[in-house]
């Protein structure tokens, strides 16, 4: 008899030395602990759109449930370095800088707290200047010179600029940011949960042999989301830049991206959910980039890390597959 093959909304994200999965059963989160037992932890997050229907439309969805993924993977992720211990390694004196044994000394919580606001905003500050800025300045540089030089004007081509340079400051960060010791073992904890999921669609048996086998590159991934939205916004600043008049740059140029930035996630996260549902010539040029990214965003995972995947996806499903469906 062959088995039934479905295609299921579950997700997930990882984390320090755990998984979080995110199913019809609500959320769940598995971590490995320093003894080698696997914790397991049924998280209550209430999403916005069950108060507020609307909010749960196609487009203005996308935006929504990519906030709520934020807000409860930092949640998670915090959760885990503690119930994984790595806290309290990092807390332990010999393992500090002399700058965060001198913050451990000398501030208090809410102090601290205060200052993890301050790096937060400083974050996002970075990320906007990196990639929302900086390719608009580039491009103004290397058009007026062009304008200077050969009094040839390329502003139609602007966003064309800016998204591809956005994809390889992505790439770039991602490559280097793989490369860190911790890192690589989150991502292992990411090949995990893809195959997890994987093997439950394909309706096999969820056994460490059966999710092994299985690809680590899946289309739904945050990961293809990204390369996603970055491809539209090609697209929809495009024809913004046909519209509106060429004396619009700079940081005008910049906030008019910023207004649109939430009808393109939009269009983004309906474009991934059709991803996940059909696997077409349309989905499959969609999502390459992505899943081509997600050779440095996953890596193979070991035995006893997919043990864990299989927990939290076990956690969070039901006995009947086509409750699971997208």
């Amino acid at each position: 008899m062959s088995k039934k093959q479905h295609v299921t909304s579950v997700g997930g994200q990882a984390l320090i030395e755990g998984i979080m999965m995110n199913g019809p059963k609500g959320a769940a989160m598995a971590v490995r602990k320093p003894d080698g037992e696997i914790h397991v932890e049924m998280k209550d997050f209430k999403h916005i759109k069950d108060k507020v229907p609307f909010l749960g439309w196609p487009i203005i969805r996308g935006v929504v449930n990519f906030v709520e993924s934020m807000l409860i993977g930092y949640k998670c992720l915090m959760a885990s370095a503690e119930i994984s211990g790595q806290l309290e390694e990092e807390e332990k004196p010999e393992n500090m800088g002399k700058i965060d044994r001198w913050l451990s000394e000398h501030l208090n919580e809410k102090v601290f707290s205060a200052l993890m606001v301050v790096a937060t905003v400083l974050a996002f500050a970075i990320c906007f200047l990196l990639f929302m800025y900086a390719p608009t300045k580039l491009f103004e540089l290397f058009n007026g010179l062009l304008i200077a030089k050969a009094n040839t004007d390329l502003i139609s081509l602007q966003p064309l600029f800016e998204g591809i340079l956005k994809m390889i400051l992505l790439v770039l960060y991602m490559f280097f940011v793989s490369r860190t010791k911790d890192i690589k073992r989150v991502f292992m904890y990411h090949g995990a949960e893809h195959k997890a999921i994987f093997c439950y669609e394909a309706g096999e048996e969820l056994t460490v042999e059966n999710v092994k086998k299985q690809k680590r590159f899946h289309p739904r991934c945050g990961t293809s989301f990204i390369f996603v939205v970055l491809i539209i916004s090609v697209f929809v600043t495009t024809i913004l830049r046909l519209i509106v008049p060429e004396t619009i740059t700079g940081i005008l140029w910049v906030a008019l991206k910023l207004l649109i930035l939430p009808l393109i996630m939009g269009i983004g996260y309906e474009c991934i959910k059709i991803a996940g549902k059909h696997n077409n010539i349309f989905t499959r040029i969609l999502t390459a980039p992505g899943m081509w990214m997600q050779r440095i965003t996953t890596n193979e995972p070991t035995d006893d890390i997919i043990e864990v995947g299989i927990i939290a996806l076990k956690a969070v499903i039901t006995d009947n597959p086509e409750d699971d469906a997208v």
